[in-house]
């Protein structure tokens, strides 16, 4: 087994410093916003796929909607795995290659595609579309898109596109946000020719059934050799390769995610993926339209609850009427129906931004991500409530009573892993925080810097009062304060105004931070966390204005119905947004970081007394467990069946 890496705070903040994307290219609407600049061109009119494209993508959808109203998502959440049908009709549609070119035999489905796709095959069940983006939002296809030599290309996207499952190998059993502390190795062998791969991978999705890995191992330092945390195409069933078990979670029954052992893996230089050391910076930029995977699923999610609670509380009577005529569930159906509309308008927008790659999207991917994964499980907690105990009743247990079948809990238990997938949501305010502070850290990051000189300080406030001394006052007036600004979007030009104001005060409350912590602004994560959750509300207003207007534009019969969703969406947003605000300068932090210091160092151990800890128990609920089989068994018992003699 590797050797535990030790990494320091700073060498953990270089690794992570050296690993993201320096310079912007392109604009960014969300950049933009944080630096108190509403640039609504760049995402108004609200962009969409051409006639053509649009057409390819009902066509596909079409075929996939077919095939989806034919899959019993029950039978994926009683027998805990994909059936085999399920996954060859998938390849069958073309669905593993849906992002992969056509040179390279897939569809070359756009992203708004694709993200369209995901949420309609999540919604016959969620594991279905974590299968489908696990191996192509950051399996193989991604990263060869983004940095594949043509001959990698040629080798292994068509049989991805053929429906070769692929899987991510990056999380180790004590490394999940901190890479610096990455263990796995991939030492330099037969001169040169080959590497030796060692070391254990957590939480693999697809690792269980996927032909080809993406790993991510360090490549020691040394002559000749670059070194450092690098990434490689490694097929599955290379000797050395043993997946332990397969792990069972609270939800995403269908997953087939495992714990990987890699010992002394043998990997042609060719399978290294660009440069050594270009792992995590492969990973990131693969994460920038990766991550939008998580909203397309999210928004779908909030469509279907969003059915339901309709549905039921239309019908359902209690005190003499149904009860979505009663304030309490009314609330609650009128935030599922808002946020529902904005959660579409916001994977719509991204999606098409991705397409037209006319704007650095690594901040709004972020935002999606973040906002959507926190905001869709508030939607299934509400869907739960308005069912009462039906919506916490199994949907088996539901239909063996005669009723209707409907998981609602199973829709709280899917979506919980959102916010904790390809980033935490804590991590996704920290990533966001850092973008969104480039431009300051430029200007002034040497003034914050302890190891800095005098005379380096010196030059970095010269530089700093120029920056600030031109920016700051664009920061004290702008077009939200006109009462006629924004008329162009009639009922909801007022909700532009207060966004663009807000922008404003979100750069001013950033420039207060930055002064009044300096160099310990980083350390205050939970201020940076407000920050970013007022970004990700002003995006996801804007998007909402924009695509109702976008209805207005095409003369849609439904346009008064898409103004009405964004006026309410935004009412309530603003609620947030002000609350945030407001909590950036009044809060607990200072006291809950002292009584969590406390708590740490056991002064409160006495509390915790009265229960037992399950975890601490021998009893025989604990199930053992053995090395699990190898990938080639594995894939033996899902395409053979489980008695076949290899197995």
């Amino acid at each position: 087994m590797a050797q535990q890496v030790h990494a320091s705070e700073e060498q953990s903040r270089a690794l992570a410093e050296e690993s993201r994307e320096t310079t912007w290219h392109k604009p960014s609407f969300a950049k933009e916003l944080f630096l108190g600049r509403l640039t609504l061109d760049l995402i108004h009119p609200f962009p969409r796929p051409t006639p053509n494209e649009e057409a390819r993508t009902e066509g596909f959808l079409a075929e996939l909607r077919r095939f989806c109203e034919g899959v019993d998502g029950s039978r994926i959440e009683r027998e805990a795995r994909i059936p085999d049908e399920y996954v060859a009709g998938l390849a069958e549609l073309g669905c593993f290659g849906m992002k992969i070119s056509q040179e390279y035999g897939g569809l070359g489905l756009s992203q708004v595609a694709y993200n369209r796709a995901l949420m309609l095959v999540a919604s016959a069940h969620p594991s279905l579309g974590v299968l489908l983006s696990a191996h192509q939002s950051i399996g193989v296809p991604e990263p060869l898109k983004l940095a594949g030599t043509p001959e990698q290309k040629r080798a292994f996207l068509p049989r991805c596109a053929r429906g070769a499952i692929s899987a991510f190998l990056l999380t180790e059993p004590d490394v999940g946000s901190d890479p610096a502390r990455l263990a796995s190795t991939a030492v330099p062998v037969e001169n040169g020719d080959a590497y030796e791969l060692d070391g254990l991978k957590l939480w693999t999705t697809n690792g269980v059934v996927a032909e080809l890995l993406v790993v991510m191992a360090r490549v020691p330092r040394s002559e000749g050799h670059r070194g450092g945390i690098s990434a490689f195409v490694v097929e599955a069933n290379t000797p050395g390769i043993t997946v332990e078990r397969r792990n069972s979670f609270l939800g995403l029954k269908g997953i087939e995610n495992g714990l990987t052992r890699l010992y002394k893996v043998r990997v042609p230089k060719e399978n290294l993926i660009g440069r050594e050391g270009d792992g995590l910076k492969i990973a990131l930029t693969t994460l920038n339209a990766g991550r939008l995977a998580i909203p397309s699923m999210c928004a779908g999610a909030g469509k279907w609850a969003l059915k339901i609670a309709r549905e039921w509380s239309g019908t359902r009577v209690q005190w003499g009427r149904p009860v979505g005529r009663h304030d309490a569930i009314a609330g609650k159906i009128g935030y599922i129906a808002a946020t529902t509309f904005a959660l579409e308008a916001v994977v719509e927008l991204t999606g098409q931004m991705c397409d037209e790659d006319r704007n650095d999207i690594r901040i709004e991917a972020a935002l999606a991500k973040l906002w959507s994964s926190e905001v869709a499980c508030e939607i299934a907690d509400e869907l739960m409530q308005i069912r009462g105990g039906r919506g916490y009743e199994t949907a088996a247990s539901l239909a063996a009573r005669g009723e209707r079948m409907v998981p609602a809990e199973q829709l709280l238990r899917d979506l919980r892993i959102n916010r904790i997938f390809e980033g935490s949501s804590e991590i996704m305010r920290l990533f966001v925080a850092r973008e969104a502070v480039d431009a300051h850290l430029r200007v002034a990051g040497e003034l914050a810097d302890p190891k800095a000189t005098l005379d380096t300080k010196a030059r970095a406030a010269a530089k700093a009062s120029g920056f600030y001394a031109k920016w700051l006052p664009q920061l004290v007036a702008g077009r939200g304060q006109l009462p006629t600004s924004y008329g162009e979007f009639g009922p909801l030009a007022h909700h532009l105004r207060y966004v663009e104001r807000c922008s404003r005060k979100l750069a001013r409350s950033t420039f207060y931070g930055m002064a009044r912590w300096q160099g310990g602004l980083e350390k205050r994560q939970n201020f940076l966390g407000r920050l970013v959750d007022i970004g990700a509300e002003l995006f996801a207003m804007s998007a909402s204005c924009v695509r109702a207007q976008m209805y207005h534009t095409d003369g849609h019969p439904d346009t008064d119905a898409a103004y009405e969703l964004a006026d309410v969406f935004c009412l309530q947003a603003k609620l947030r947004v002000d609350s945030l605000f407001a909590a950036l300068w009044t809060h607990t932090d200072d006291a809950d970081r002292q009584l969590t210091a406390d708590v740490l160092d056991g002064r409160y151990t006495w509390l915790e007394k009265g229960v037992i800890d399950p975890s601490e128990g021998t009893g025989p609920w604990i199930a053992e467990w053995s090395p699990g089989p190898s990938v080639e068994q594995n894939l033996a018992r899902r395409f053979l069946g489980a008695d076949h003699p290899v197995v």
